[in-house]
């Protein structure tokens, strides 16, 4: 799991079956408290009934059985999903809010 902030969504004409009505994002890494400051590369993710869009700070899951689980679709091509959108995160003693 990390945080990551969403940094732009995926369009596609064709998708695998199992990512209907799922929504594909492009998410980053980030420092929990400073949001601005993004890590590592980008990757995508899904979607199912957070309603994560661009500038969201999320919380992401990266491992795909945990990913399926969530969505619900035990056959879904997925190991990246968005688990909840964040409010605020307290880390070291500090509080930041995003909402």
């Amino acid at each position: 799991m990390f945080v990551g902030k969403v940094i732009g969504n995926v369009w596609a004409t064709r998708k695998h079956k199992h990512l209907n009505n799922l929504k594909l994002l492009i998410v980053k890494a980030i420092d929990p408290i400073n949001p601005d400051k993004l890590t590592g590369e980008a990757t995508m993710a899904v979607d199912k009934d957070m309603g994560a869009g661009p500038g969201d700070i999320v919380l992401i899951l990266d491992e795909g059985g945990s990913a399926r689980k969530i969505i619900k679709d035990l056959k879904a091509p997925v190991r990246t999903v968005v688990a909840g959108i964040l409010d605020s995160v307290n880390y070291k003693k500090e509080e930041k809010k995003y909402a």
